[in-house]
């Protein structure tokens, strides 16, 4: 008799399953409170989940993309694309074969299920969820009643979301997301599966990228190396370590998992061979087909088909190398070298500036703040209170106008909360960010999930989750974090305010 197989289930999934047990035959829950095998198919149509044919490996929901990625396992890529594919857009469905929801939502890559799949929202928020974990507060994704309402609150969220985590979304509008227009729909996909792939391709979370410092280069210059830029030097340091310097095709995977493969040499490690007799097959699609037998072993075969090693396939290609960087690094921080390591320190602050200035779609992006950079505050600041003046005919905003609309807002809805300043200690409950976007949108405050006294550390932070989950719903471009309230970061703070105040005088 085979082994049963055992399928897990994220604490998500199962709340949704719950959800749908008494829609299926609640007739049947009268007597025994069991469902039936033959029912399960059902319930799992019921909870918008697909039955296996796929094994979830861990009942953990992913703390990172990279980490969830990596444990999807068993999974063909698809190399199909839509008949969309064929005015201009090419449309892979490989990677969303490979990102770690993909099994909860049935795709047929012969349809356009993929552009209808992120129209309600839900899958765009766990995208970026597992994207940057925590960025949206779980509990307010709408995943019942989905009136066009409720899903406009969804796309709200999402899109605002993904903004604050540095993806350009000025020209996509939830009407875009919720027709499923396939270019815009795969262009923010990419850049959310982008932001997780590349979330440690970076000096200030992964010193050991030092180590691909060029004689007379700086570790300022290094730094100011895009994501891709990284990429490309790393495959390089290790191809000539090598002894190979062509990149051509399946030719440097060959060489570039050979190096990187574990040797076996560090306590623990397992040593993995590397089979290099397909390298000097002479067809293409044979080297490529040996040459891919060879991450199964590592772990690393998603994202890339045959024809994507041949046909060169950028963002695909891209993607795969970035998952054999975060897996397989195979650097050390250089030790003797006489490197500033302070220099790589960044604050939240920093990375939240990047993000918006990256949200603005500026080229060249911004990977970290440089000198020239160095008041990136005031220009997010400057830029907020142009705003705020355009939408008040030509009157200059400053802090006072800010905090009297605030107070003012929260009086004339009944709300008891109030604020001094941006420096006030209350703020760090989050209660006056609540009631104020409550009363922009009234109603839309679930105050059930919002601790009101006695607060503790978790309850601050989770009050603050909240509020600015509920603050991009409602259609605010929040970039601060829910720590820069808890902490009452005046700076952050005040774009907080200011973001809803634009949101509210726009309703008005």
């Amino acid at each position: 008799m085979d082994e049963m197989a055992t399928t897990y289930i994220s604490k998500d999934e199962l709340d949704e399953l719950k959800e749908a047990f008494p829609k299926v035959e609640p007739e049947n829950l009268n007597s025994n409170g069991f469902i039936r095998d033959y029912e399960l198919h059902g319930l799992f149509k019921e909870a918008n989940m697909s039955l296996p044919g796929y094994k979830v490996k861990s009942s953990d929901i992913a703390k990172t993309f990279r980490k969830a990625i990596n444990r999807k396992e068993g999974i063909c890529a698809l190399g199909r694309t839509s008949e969309l594919s064929s005015k201009g857009t090419q449309h892979s469905y490989s990677l969303w074969k490979m990102i770690p929801i993909a099994p909860v939502i049935p795709m047929n890559p012969n349809t356009d299920n993929l552009f209808k799949a992120v129209g309600d929202g839900i899958v765009l928020c766990k995208m970026i969820n597992l994207s940057v974990p925590d960025t949206i507060e779980k509990r307010i994704i709408n995943k019942k009643k989905l009136t066009p309402s409720i899903i406009q609150e969804n796309l709200n969220l999402a899109l605002n979301s993904a903004s604050a985590t540095g993806c350009h979304v000025v020209n996509i509008g939830s009407e875009d997301l919720w027709a499923g227009k396939p270019h815009l729909v795969w262009g923010l996909l990419w850049q959310i599966i982008k932001i997780g792939l590349f979330t440690d391709i970076e000096l200030s979370r992964n010193e050991a990228l030092a180590a691909l410092l060029r004689d007379g280069e700086t570790l300022e210059e290094l730094m100011k190396l895009s994501p891709e830029e990284h990429l490309l030097r790393w495959v390089y340091f290790h191809l000539e370590n090598s002894g190979c310097a062509d990149i051509k095709d399946s030719k440097a995977y060959f060489h570039l998992l050979n190096q990187i493969a574990p040797k076996g040499q560090k306590e623990g490690e397992s040593q993995i061979d590397i089979n290099m007799s397909g390298f000097n097959e002479t067809d293409d699609l044979k080297r490529a087909e040996s040459m891919l037998q060879q991450p199964d072993k590592l772990g690393c075969r998603q994202f890339v088909t045959l024809a994507d090693v041949v046909g060169g396939n950028p963002k695909l290609n891209l993607a795969f190398v970035a998952n054999l960087f975060n897996k397989y690094l195979a650097l050390n921080k250089p030790e003797n070298k006489d490197i500033d390591w302070t220099l790589l320190e960044e604050t939240c602050e920093e990375r939240t500036f990047c993000n918006w200035m990256n949200s603005l779609s500026v080229n060249p992006p911004v990977n970290h703040l440089y000198a020239d950079l160095q008041d990136a505050l005031q220009l997010m600041r400057r830029y907020t209170l142009i705003v705020l003046e355009d939408l008040g005919e030509g009157q200059k905003a400053n802090d006072g106008i800010i905090v009297n609309w605030v107070n003012r807002t929260l009086s004339e809805a009944g709300k008891s909360t109030s604020i001094q300043s941006f420096k006030d200690k209350m703020i760090s409950f989050s209660l006056a960010v609540v009631d104020l976007i409550n009363a922009i949108q009234p109603g839309c405050i679930n105050y059930d999930l919002v601790k009101s006294s006695n607060l503790t550390e978790d309850d601050k932070h989770n009050n603050a989750k909240y509020a600015v989950s509920m603050a991009r719903i409602i259609g605010a471009r929040v970039y601060a974090l829910p720590e820069d309230l808890v902490e009452v970061k005046p700076k952050m703070v005040m774009t907080v305010f200011a973001c809803l105040m634009g949101r509210g005088m726009k309703r008005v």
